[in-house]
């Protein structure tokens, strides 16, 4: 019995894996490699000391998938595999809305057809829209405000109907915050391509040099500093709440939409201050204009995630961005 996680070379993907296989489990990686590396993986292997299947697939392939789920006993999926920047989705909407939704769909076609269903679904807090902080489960979702959020949406929405449609589906669809960090060993952790899209990754690179200085975009929010407040979860806090949601689905069938988050947020310049404690480097940083649809402060209720999966996270900022720095120092061009 495995569990196929669908990008597990993936940022996030990747640190989950590590936790599983730490946790005993059996576990199967399918990845295209468009946004990841097959060094990933090896190091996966390197820090738990594990081997696993795995396999160069796209999910939009079904013939590819249908022979994997063939040949291997698989259990439950931890589907998140997908496109992922904000910009780009808003100049490549079909591209994302193919690969995305399309690609859960198929994926879905194929767990039914080989009787899998138990799904743990890579969602965001994205679904929500501009509500009241804190955000709660029980908020309603799809203002979102891009083509990746939409697609979030629409995937969260066709897991709906898939259960609607028969009960015996169970289904986790985690609403991530702002996962950052990397795993404690400087081994792996978020390889950006290009210039980063994310507050951390971008001051690790200004940190070493890669990046003259950190645009800022509004110092006049209604905050303690002025700038935004999001909340952070260390990315390996994160994975733990993916192993925790796949205990969750094996024991009881149903649909449940978890927030992961730490539950508090931090400012801009709090996260700064906490990089340059953790490096020992100044960060130089510039303000710019607020981006439109950026609001003041957003972060996650986590009382749900405690309720049913029996998780809140454990790791600071300081250690988010202590991680981080290891990661991006020993790793300067990534894996």
């Amino acid at each position: 019995m495995s569990i196929l996680v669908t990008g597990g070379a993936g940022y996030i993907g990747s640190h989950t894996c590590v936790e599983l296989l730490n946790k005993g489990e059996d576990i199967i990686v399918i990845d295209n490699f468009y946004n990841s590396k097959p060094e990933a993986l090896k190091r996966v292997k390197e820090i738990t000391g594990k081997d696993f299947q795995s396999y160069t697939c796209d999910i939009l392939d079904k013939e590819t998938l249908s022979a994997i789920f063939k040949e291997n006993n698989i259990t439950e999926v931890i589907h998140f595999a997908g496109l992922k920047a904000v910009g780009e989705s808003c100049r490549l909407p079909l591209a994302y809305y193919h690969n995305n939704i399309s690609g859960t769909v198929i994926l879905l076609q194929v767990m039914e057809q080989f009787g899998v269903k138990k799904i743990v679904f890579s969602s965001s807090a994205t679904v929500y829209g501009d509500s009241e902080i804190p955000y709660k489960e029980i908020y309603k979702t799809g203002n979102v405000t891009s083509p990746y959020g939409r697609t979030k949406f629409m995937i969260e929405e066709i897991l709906k109907d898939v259960y609607r449609s028969d009960n015996d589906w169970s289904v986790a669809l985690l609403r991530y915050f702002n996962p950052i960090g990397a795993h404690e060993s400087g081994k792996i952790g978020e390889d950006p391509n290009g210039i980063p899209n994310n507050l951390v990754p971008y001051i690790a690179q200004v940190a070493i040099g890669k990046l003259a200085e950190l645009p800022v975009y509004g110092n006049d929010y209604e905050t303690p500093d002025g700038t935004g407040v999001r909340d952070y979860i260390h990315v390996t806090d994160l994975a733990v709440g993916h192993l925790k949601a796949v205990e969750f689905v094996r024991k009881s069938a149903g649909l449940e939409a978890i927030n992961l988050g730490a539950g508090k947020g931090y400012s801009v310049l709090e996260v700064i201050a906490a990089f340059e404690k953790a490096s020992g480097k100044k960060i130089n940083y510039k303000f710019f204009d607020r981006r439109p649809g950026d609001i003041d402060m957003f972060y996650a209720d986590a009382e749900k995630a405690e309720k049913l999966l029996g998780f809140r996270t454990k790791l600071s900022i300081d250690k988010m961005c202590e991680d981080t720095w290891r990661w991006q120092s020993d790793n300067p061009g990534g894996y």
